[in-house]
């Protein structure tokens, strides 16, 4: 029988999927439009979507988020997922990877990742609250390229058995000063603000995933599996920035840290968008999470080439040979964007 923390796991598949069926999700990023320029003067046989990025350097620059692992169930996905990583160069990070601290039988389910693509780029995954010491650990068990630390005390205060105590900057500048890997911090679905991305500069971080609001709610996911009441903390189902206001707000901030970013993906513009507005790259966790659930991996695959398709003929379109030509591409904001970060500055 698995463990509580691997059914957790399970849950949280079935609900976001349930979720992504309920309520299909609305890029943040719709509210920023891209001006058209008639002459671009560009090939798409030229473009090149390289991340320009000495550490993140992927040749396409998205990649598959951290969704899965930690049960039989999400372990399977793992595989799928970990498969089409491979046939298509993308970038891949499992989901937390703290139950494979208690339970070793979920070891098996991320250490698939790196068996299925032994050369690809795999990011590893744990929590903040744990130790420098767990951090190797989960790196070393999938022999991962890269760490993301999540952060995710909003996700916690839902979570009926969440953490209450989170006294967290001490131990990742531990981990980001100990770890053999680059370490992200990333947020999971609550965006960042200014102030916070600041903290996490100060503190030693290199790079930041925004994790912004408009993808997976884990909000709305903790109370739907408290089943007694459904809707117990729905209040805050729209706390935090959206992924569009959290990469204004990382514009704000002098000496920033390279960003990266996910939350509310949904097509191959949005991560023009993304780019656009600062990220180096982009990650992508619920569309992908369910074609992969209703195509398989060969839908998934076939998904992951048609957006690389079509990227580098958004590239072109815009007057962008390669990611450093996307600083002049003008944009302009919708008028609750524009007042949001008028509000901010």
């Amino acid at each position: 029988m698995e463990s509580a923390h691997a059914h957790r796991k399970d849950e949280h598949l079935s609900l976001a999927e349930a979720e992504f069926r309920r309520h299909a999700p609305v890029s943040s990023l719709h509210q920023v439009r891209i001006i058209h320029q008639g002459l671009p003067e560009t090939k798409v046989a030229n473009v090149d979507l390289t991340v320009d990025d000495p550490i993140f350097n992927f040749k396409t620059p998205f990649y598959i988020e951290a969704m899965t692992g930690g049960s039989q169930k999400t372990g399977k996905i793992n595989a799928q997922l970990a498969t089409a990583a491979k046939e298509t160069g993308l970038a891949m990070a499992v989901g937390s990877q703290s139950v494979a601290l208690k339970d070793e039988n979920a070891i098996d389910t991320f250490k698939v990742v790196r068996e299925i693509n032994p050369d690809g780029f795999v990011m590893a995954n744990i929590g903040a609250g744990h130790t420098a010491a767990h951090a190797q650990e989960v790196v070393d068990m999938i022999g991962a390229n890269a760490l993301e630390v999540h952060i995710n005390v909003a996700q916690e205060v839902v979570m009926p058995e969440g953490d209450r105590e989170y006294i967290w900057q001490d131990e990742l500048a531990n981990i980001i000063q100990t770890v053999s890997v680059p370490v992200i911090i990333k947020e999971v679905g609550f965006g960042m603000a200014k102030e916070t991305i600041g903290q996490l500069r100060d503190l030693g971080a290199q790079y930041i995933n925004l994790g912004g609001r408009s993808g997976t709610n884990f909000a709305v996911i903790e109370d739907r599996r408290n089943r007694a009441m459904t809707a117990e903390h729905g209040y805050l189902y729209d706390w935090g920035q959206t992924t569009a206001e959290s990469l204004l707000e990382a514009q704000l901030v002098a000496d920033a840290p390279t960003i990266l970013a996910t939350g509310g993906i949904q097509d191959p513009l949005d991560v023009l968008k993304a780019q656009i507005l600062g990220a180096k790259a982009v990650g992508v966790a619920g569309h992908f999470l369910h074609t992969v659930l209703n195509e398989g991996t060969e839908g998934v695959i076939t998904e992951i080439q048609r957006w690389q398709n079509h990227l580098a003929k958004l590239y072109a379109m815009v007057g962008a040979e390669r990611q450093a030509d996307l600083q002049h591409v003008q944009t302009v904001l919708s008028p609750e964007l524009k007042n949001y970060i008028d509000q901010r500055r």
